[in-house]
């Protein structure tokens, strides 16, 4: 796992779970793939070992890892799947409304919009 900050928005566990599916989404962590033990990411990342397992059972629970006696946490083949339904299904519901609002009250056209990513507008 990469560098993390931890912010005082959320729980450490909320936190690092979101940084596992981020990987699994992006393809760093893969079907099959294990997970870093809990011991090691808690001395890593100095954190309390109950935390990173409260994690990791959260993953579980969604059926998004699944334990392998005496080998550790593996993701699961249909992780990938699951989470990009799930992750649009959340940004359609929660974000997308809120992006809408916001380019409704700037007045921002499709043109324009579509014109920003042409001209290379995240430069």
């Amino acid at each position: 796992m990469a560098n993390i900050e931890w912010s005082d928005g959320a729980p450490i566990y909320r936190q690092l779970k979101e940084r596992v599916i981020a990987m699994m989404l992006d393809g760093v962590l893969k079907p099959g793939d294990a997970l870093p033990s809990v011991r090691q990411v808690a001395a890593d990342y100095q954190l309390n070992p109950i935390t990173v397992s409260r994690a990791y059972q959260e993953l579980a629970d969604e059926a998004l890892v699944e334990k392998r006696r005496g080998l550790g946490m593996f993701v699961t083949e249909e992780a990938s799947k699951k989470l990009r339904s799930s992750e649009r299904e959340r940004f359609l519901h929660d974000e997308w409304p809120q992006v809408v609002e916001r380019i409704e009250r700037l007045g921002l056209s499709t043109r324009d919009l579509l014109q920003s990513i042409g001209n290379g507008a995240n430069e």
